[in-house]
């Protein structure tokens, strides 16, 4: 979870339609996204990063302390990964059969089975492990330690670390393209660390600074070599994932904490704590545009994509009152409402060409 976010203002919550939408396939040109359902889940409210298995339509939902995994089609909880202590994100090797989730408070990875969703091992990381990646390419799993400032590599295969790269600043989120390179945003740095995944070392940084501060989000379109970097002042960057050169800068919501790249849409994706999911297309390799802003729900900050329907799942929860800001906290959170965590769809729909 960003740093931006943790000193999170105070939102207001606002009551919504539940709107019903078909899963067409996007427009690239003429993007029509709309919150297309909503599902209430029991349990804490206390999340990060969700994760999407696109072969079995589950949606992995880090809840805290656990797990739960959601069947997408018939929107039912099938099962919960327990023993994941302040976990942060999870990472999926259908190949191997098996998954891994960061545990922030216990500074560890735990492995599961895909099938059972049962612990199989429990693997030691660094400090605070936070986002994590799995690569098909080199079968080693990724995960930042926000507190360590380093990446702890395990090897999928043998549920064992390979080794630690260390990196000059507080990692928050990463992103895999298909050369062997592993790219991680610097919150703290206002950069992004270029790693080598076979050689785990460090090649370069490339520099975000002035137009992006604290860089939270991260995600890639392979085939162009482009990066989208969600920043805490409102931008997203599009950035030359081969020379670190900054290709366009485009305006989005506050408090984003992730976005994400549909490579069959071609549309890059930012969810923002205000409420808002920006999207963004592209008149060519080296021209962006804001297409449309998409309402989502206040503290919906993580997304997940379902590649085959297109549409987008977020969390989020009601907000009501927050404390008194002091020296420390000058702009507090807010207090989460208990027992309204849910689960949002937005989905692309249809525009009629001839009534837009």
């Amino acid at each position: 979870m960003s740093v931006q976010f943790r000193r999170f203002f105070a939102f207001t919550a606002f009551a919504f339609i539940l709107v019903s939408a078909g899963a067409a396939a996007a427009d690239p040109g003429n993007p029509d996204y709309k919150l297309a359902g909503t599902l209430h889940l029991a349990g804490p409210t206390h999340w990060d990063f969700i994760a999407f298995d696109p072969d079995h339509r589950r949606l992995f939902i880090t809840r805290g302390e656990s797990v739960d995994v959601l069947d997408v089609a018939t929107q039912k909880i099938t099962g919960s990964i327990t023993g994941t202590n302040g976990v942060h994100g999870v990472a999926l090797a259908p190949a191997l059969g098996i998954g891994f989730t960061s545990n922030g408070k216990a500074n560890t990875a735990t492995v599961f089975d895909l099938a059972s969703l049962q612990p199989i091992a429990t693997i030691p990381t660094g400090s605070k492990p936070d986002a994590i990646l799995y690569d098909p390419a080199t079968q080693f799993v990724f995960v930042a330690n926000a507190d360590s400032d380093d990446v702890t590599v395990i090897d999928a295969k043998k549920k064992e670390v390979s080794g630690t790269i260390k990196l000059d600043g507080h990692p928050e989120f990463m992103a895999l393209d298909a050369a062997g390179r592993l790219y991680v945003n610097l919150e703290d740095k206002s950069q992004v660390a270029v790693v080598d995944t076979k050689g785990l070392k460090v090649l370069t940084h490339y520099n975000l600074a002035p137009k992006c501060e604290g860089p939270t989000g991260l995600s890639i379109d392979v085939s162009r070599h482009r990066l989208f970097a969600s920043c805490a002042n409102k931008v997203m960057l599009v950035v030359d994932a081969a020379t670190g050169t900054i290709i366009d800068t485009l305006p989005i919501g506050e408090h984003s904490d992730a976005t994400l790249f549909d490579p069959a849409t071609k549309l890059a994706f930012s969810s923002n704590g205000d409420g808002t999911l920006t999207i963004i297309g592209s008149s060519g390799t080296n021209h962006y545009s804001v297409l449309q802003t998409a309402k989502t729900l206040p503290t919906a900050r993580t997304m997940a994509l379902n590649p085959s329907t297109h549409e987008i799942y977020l969390v989020a929860a009601e907000t009501e009152g927050f404390d008194p800001p002091t020296e420390k906290h000058p702009a507090p959170r807010p207090h989460i409402k208990p027992a309204t965590f849910m689960m949002l769809t937005v989905a692309p729909t249809a525009k009629d060409s001839t009534n837009p």
